[in-house]
């Protein structure tokens, strides 16, 4: 029988995790806080934003959100990071993306002290990552969210082939660092894959586990993975369906009806990776007060 990888029951573990130390730091004298950069009136990112304030309210942490209209100076944006940065009482600062037209993500995102980088973005968090030189670095919050969920389970990483299909910043590259790392949630064989991989299906039917980043619906289907496999789907797509009330549902990178016949665990979507990937962002806005210092 499939194991299915339930993110909202992990995430709701975290979650309440994180509220416990949250309240031992506030007995402390002090309060974790996390500040957002909204720049623009993107619907998902206000969205996503509205549910990082509400989960952040669950956990005892501040949470603030700072909005600019897209047309605001770039000046602006630049001005409010570099005093955020200096700012004791803030602890982690988020630029949400995408930003507008105009704008340079690469360069806003290097503006933020990577000690208060809790998307895990800036290149110097990126770095270390991918140098393994010391635990000093934020992760990204989906790819972190990703090894939780295998832990969490108790499948094993050592020795497995992964295949990741996507090689995005933001969750394929720092998640194949992650299962390269020494150690018991790491030491796998990765394979990345990508658009203009040849023969995908080939390179897909060797994994062990199988992560799914792409953002194209249901590209992987049951003829593209072997019985057994693990697979960790990242997608969250919207697709047409005229048997819902607002006329799409939400679908992964997966195929799941017919991937999960034949895979031994599998993240539903949603509730699967999505889930995840808040409760991260509250695990690593923690480690900026516990691993960076405790600033008021």
């Amino acid at each position: 029988m499939t194991l299915i990888l339930d993110g909202k029951l992990v995430s709701k573990q975290i979650r309440e995790e994180v509220a416990e130390d949250v309240q031992l730091l506030i007995k402390q004298g002090v309060t974790p806080k996390l500040t957002v950069v909204l720049v623009g009136d993107d619907a998902a990112s206000q969205i996503y934003v509205k549910s990082k304030e509400r989960a952040c309210a669950k956990a005892g942490i501040i949470s603030e959100t700072i909005k600019y209209p897209s047309d605001v100076l770039k000046q602006n944006v630049i001005d409010k990071i570099k005093e955020l940065n200096n700012d004791n009482s803030v602890h982690g600062i988020l630029v949400q993306l995408p930003l507008p037209e105009g704008f340079n993500e690469s360069e806003i995102i290097e503006l933020i002290a990577p000690e208060k980088d809790v998307d895990g973005f800036h290149p110097i968090n990126s770095g270390r990552l991918t140098s393994g030189i010391n635990d000093d670095y934020f992760v990204p919050a989906t790819p972190a969210g990703i090894i939780e969920i295998l832990k969490r389970y108790k499948i094993e990483i050592p020795g497995k082939h992964v295949v990741i299909v996507g090689r995005s910043s933001i969750v394929g590259k720092p998640a194949g660092m992650l299962f390269l790392r020494h150690g018991n949630e790491g030491d796998a064989t990765v394979t990345f894959c990508h658009s203009k991989t040849k023969n995908l299906p080939d390179i897909t039917k060797t994994a062990d586990i199988l992560v799914a980043a792409t953002g194209k619906p249901k590209l992987i289907t049951a003829d593209m993975v072997k019985p057994g496999v693990v697979v960790i789907d990242v997608g969250i797509n919207r697709i047409p369906s005229k048997y819902s009330e607002k006329g799409y549902k939400i679908v992964g990178d997966v195929d799941f009806d017919e991937v999960s016949k034949l895979a031994s665990a599998i993240t539903p979507v949603p509730g699967g990776i999505g889930p995840m990937t808040i409760a991260m962002l509250l695990k690593n806005t923690l480690r900026a007060v516990t691993v960076f210092g405790k600033k008021e």
